[in-house]
């Protein structure tokens, strides 16, 4: 039997920036070797942060001197990869024998990306996955990820990939990540809301893979001392949801809502086999005579240098 135990996270971004953030996520380390994960899935932007509700200063055609300022300060609590924070999670995940994927903001130049961290037990940072759409406003502040990060490593509760928020809704690169062989399918999000269960499920069943989405949870902006326009200050900036759902789409664990938490939930590969036998999307179910999806894994760099 292939049975381990994985586990969803669900803490968020705290105000006093990535260093107490990331004391807060070590904090955890006595939790996480007490489940048995094998595997630990953290929210987007963890590290970081999701500034839900900032506007960065932009108006249509013109961005204001306090929308610059509000930026370089984003970027300054963003990290690079690899680096001190990379490290630390790196030997995080020694101490408790488990994988770890999380969601960072990562800078990389003058620009920052909407990353997903792999790490090993042995090998340490073993990967990453930039996001390739950023949602919305989300664009203002965020680069666009390129197909050269769309890893799927294998792992010790099997083969994990990763995909972020809601780049999981795009049904080519769904189907691409597939046919990588997911097993353990990792979705780092701020999405707290229902659709985003149904969605989780939807995944599981159609790739019949084992989902776990992990989700930030926030407290109200009042209780963070924030003023954010259109928002009603006692209802939670974000309220969870982390869930782990089996290869046929049931809920195995949560969802996970309005407490910090480790959600964790056995799983067990040899399902997988035992799912796909009447569905396999990219095998028997698949028409390679009439669909065919060509996926680019070069890097897309602005400048390329040759001699």
């Amino acid at each position: 039997m292939a049975k381990s135990i994985v586990a969803a996270l669900q803490i968020g971004a705290l105000p006093g920036g990535k260093a107490e953030t990331l004391e807060q996520i070590l904090s955890y380390e006595n939790a996480i070797i007490e489940s048995g994960a094998g595997l630990v899935v953290m929210p987007e932007a963890l590290l970081g942060g999701y500034p839900k509700g900032e506007g960065f200063g932009t108006q249509l055609g013109y961005r204001l001197p306090q929308g610059r300022e509000a930026f370089a300060r984003y970027f300054a609590n963003a990290i690079d990869v690899p680096g001190a924070e990379t490290e630390a999670l790196a030997a995080l995940s020694a101490r408790t024998a488990a994988n770890l994927v999380i969601g960072v903001i990562e800078r990389a130049g003058s620009t920052l990306y909407c990353t997903a961290l792999y790490f090993d037990p042995q090998a340490g940072l073993v990967g990453k996955h930039r996001k390739l759409m950023p949602t919305g406003t989300e664009r203002l502040i965020w680069g666009k990820g390129d197909g050269s990060t769309l890893p799927v490593i294998d792992s010790q509760v099997g083969r994990v990939g990763a995909l972020v928020c809601w780049e999981n809704m795009m049904p080519l690169l769904r189907t691409a990540m597939y046919a990588k062989g997911v097993e353990v399918w990792c979705a780092p999000t701020v999405d707290e809301r229902e659709m985003w269960q149904v969605s989780m499920r939807h995944i599981a069943h159609e790739g019949r893979c084992f989902v776990v989405s992990a989700c930030q949870v926030q407290a109200s902006p009042q209780a963070l001392g924030l003023d954010i326009a259109n928002w009603p200050a006692d209802r939670p900036l974000i309220a969870g949801g982390s869930v782990i759902v089996g290869p046929m789409g049931d809920i195995l664990a949560g969802p996970l809502r309005d407490s910090a938490g480790l959600l964790t939930a056995q799983i067990d590969t040899d399902d997988l086999v035992r799912a796909r036998y009447d569905y396999d999307v990219v095998g028997h179910y698949a028409r390679p005579d009439v669909f065919e999806l060509i996926v680019d894994e070069r890097a897309r760099p602005g400048v390329r240098f040759t001699s």
